[in-house]
């Protein structure tokens, strides 16, 4: 296995999970109040989802560049909010490791990487 699908399967296993949590957990529900944007946790969680399955179903590498590009835009977005409201460090890390995890994937696929 190459590194940059594994690192594709890490991705998407951690976005699958974040996405059906999102949708599911009562904690979610208060961290997106937190954040002050309750309307935008099922849209969230939507965009993990659908990338997310991007990543692992993607027929050509052209799909896999739009999933991780978007995924990776959306941690940067998750970035923004998390400076906007004063979180440490720590509560960043998760988002800022899937930016970069997502833009590795999106530089390295459209470079010729492997699967």
């Amino acid at each position: 296995m190459s590194l940059l699908l594994a690192i594709r399967l890490i991705s998407a296993a951690a976005f699958l999970y974040y996405g059906i949590r999102c949708l599911a957990s009562a904690s979610m529900v208060a961290e997106f109040e937190r954040y002050g944007m309750p309307r935008m946790r099922v849209l969230t969680a939507v965009l993990e989802l659908i990338g997310a399955l991007g990543l692992l179903l993607a027929p050509t590498h052209h799909w896999v560049i739009a999933a991780a590009a978007g995924l990776c835009s959306l941690m940067v977005a998750g970035l923004i909010v998390r400076l906007r409201i004063s979180d440490p460090w720590y509560m960043m890390l998760p988002a800022f490791l899937l930016m970069v995890a997502n833009g590795w994937i999106v530089v390295k696929t459209w470079r010729g990487g492997s699967n």
